[in-house]
């Protein structure tokens, strides 16, 4: 049992916390009996490689091995170093090596000479020298390119490799370098008041922080200024004002140190509703807009709203993907014309002409003694198409055969007869625009028989009249009520004033009396 404990705390002291080793300072080192100088290296003399000599060794470098190590000045005050050790074959022709480091992400390269010589009695042909150099500094989570290389430079006589430094998921990194320094914070929304609080946790001693409001895109922009927490005043909650809750509305913190790590919380990011008002129609260019205010994986189509299950069916052709704008060209203002968003984690739909707002046109019926007519008003000049139908169980419209053009030009009305026998509650009178790309259809049904309908009578599908009935029968409530309030206004004032009268009789009667 002892075994086992022990053999799991050396397991968790190895890759549990990762620890690094440490050195105290940097430098080069080499086997006993060599002498190791550093000189800066001139990349462009080593650059060119020269033939190796046929006395050279077979394998002059051999045996890289490279490592991440931390000097650390103070506790917190701690940096990453790149070790490199290797083993080179001296020969007559070999004065030393040339280290070079290269970033994969910057294209910077770092490179070093080592010159290494021996005691002028000692003969060093022949002789394996391990060298270590540690001085290159290094970022967490850097991808480096190394590279080996003689001293002078022959062709095909060097060592390469790729080599990941530990980035700030290791434990011991994470709790040692500034860099990988993440804020803990906790924050608090307010939602009527609109204002996000942010309170800074476990901040490090002598430290101040960055925290900001910002709209997650390719990167976080700034919305509004940047706030810095001292770490006398990180207890207390820094309020920040929002305009909109967007799902990319992100609160971002970091140190006050150069190439800090951030943290990022975006507590909208599943209010997604938001996200579908942003529609515009412009009626001169008949143009319906939509933008997105954040990046959003989104399919949008146009559909049509149905009166019967509420259900909106997608218009052929009208589907659009991958897009943070969205336009069509050409639509007709129709309030059962909508717009759908759909997402992997649902749909929504929106009507933006369904209030009424654009309302270009109106088709009206009306039957007369031996036919039915049907008119169109529009504003601005639009044409459009008539078909009569036969309504269906699955509540489709099936044509019957009769299908006439119209054009209309302003507010006029232009009109199109249709056959008397073309009644009966089964029949639909459908009109829509011919003008634009896109456009639902309208309808009118229950048809009256001429044979059954005295006199003339007026149907149209005018998606206006009931807001204005409605709007004619609270007036008419509000004239009744006040009428009947100024009548019992004057109906009292009335009887206080015959009162008044007949109290004065009364005491002129009392006054005679007891002068009699």
């Amino acid at each position: 049992m002892l075994f086992k404990i022990q053999l799991f705390a050396v397991f968790w002291g190895t890759y549990g916390h990762q620890l690094l080793p440490r050195i105290e300072e940097c430098g080069v080192t080499c086997s006993q009996g060599f002498l190791c100088k550093i000189q800066p290296a001139s990349s462009i003399l080593n650059s060119f490689c020269h033939d190796a000599p046929a006395s050279l060794p077979p394998v002059p470098l051999r045996g890289m091995k490279l490592e991440t190590v931390m000097n650390c000045a103070e506790e917190i005050d701690c940096s990453l170093h790149l070790s490199v050790k290797g083993t080179l074959h001296l020969d007559e022709n070999i004065r030393g090596m040339e280290i070079c480091s290269f970033s994969m992400e910057t294209q910077a390269s770092n490179c070093v000479t080592v010159k290494i010589s021996t005691d002028i009695n000692v003969n060093s042909a022949g002789r394996k020298v391990k060298v270590q150099f540690n001085c290159f500094e290094v970022n967490a989570g850097q991808h480096l390119h190394v590279t080996m290389k003689t001293l002078p430079n022959y062709c095909a006589v060097k060592r390469t490799q790729e080599y990941y430094v530990e980035d700030c998921q290791n434990s011991d990194v994470a709790r040692n370098i500034p860099d990988c320094f993440v804020p803990q914070l906790v924050y608090e929304v307010d939602r009527m008041q609109k204002t996000i609080s942010v309170n800074i946790l476990e901040v490090t001693q002598d430290m101040d922080y960055y925290v900001r409001l910002c709209h997650l895109r390719f990167v976080c922009e700034d919305v509004g200024s940047v706030t810095v927490i001292t770490e006398k005043d990180s207890i207390k909650p820094v309020s920040f004002h929002y305009d909109e809750l967007l799902p990319c509305l992100c609160v971002e913190a970091w140190a006050a140190i150069p190439d800090a790590r951030r943290i990022r919380v975006c507590p909208f990011k599943n209010d997604t509703k938001a996200l579908w008002d942003n529609i515009n129609y412009n009626p001169a260019t008949q143009s319906l807009v939509w933008e997105a205010a954040c990046p959003v994986d989104v399919s949008v189509s146009l559909c049509q709203l149905m009166e019967t299950d509420n259900e909106c069916v997608d218009l052929e052709n009208t589907f659009k993907t991958g897009l943070e704008k969205v336009k069509y060209s050409q639509v007709d203002a129709n309030p059962g014309l909508c717009m759908k968003f759909t997402t992997d984690h649902g749909s929504w739909v929106r009507c933006p002409f369904a209030h009424g707002n654009f309302q270009a046109w109106k088709m009206r019926l009306t039957v007369m003694e031996d036919h039915i007519e049907v008119s169109f008003m529009s504003h601005p000049e639009a044409k459009f198409s008539v078909l009569v139908c036969h309504k269906t169980e699955s509540s489709s419209c099936n044509s019957t055969g009769i299908h006439q053009p119209i054009s209309v030009v302003g507010l006029k009305s232009v009109s199109v007869n249709i056959s008397e026998k073309t009644c009966g509650s089964n029949f639909c009178i459908q009109g829509w625009r011919t003008d634009v790309d896109y456009s639902i259809p309208s309808y009118i049904c229950d048809l009256p028989c001429t044979s059954s309908t005295r006199g003339t009578g007026i149907y149209e599908n005018s998606f206006s009249i009931l807001p204005l009935a409605a709007l004619l029968a609270i007036l008419g409530t509000m004239m009744a009520l006040l009428g009947h309030k100024l009548f019992s206004v004057f109906h009292r004032k009335r009887n206080e004033k015959e009162n008044r009268s007949h109290n004065t009789i009364q005491r002129l009667k009392s006054t005679q009396s007891s002068y009699l």
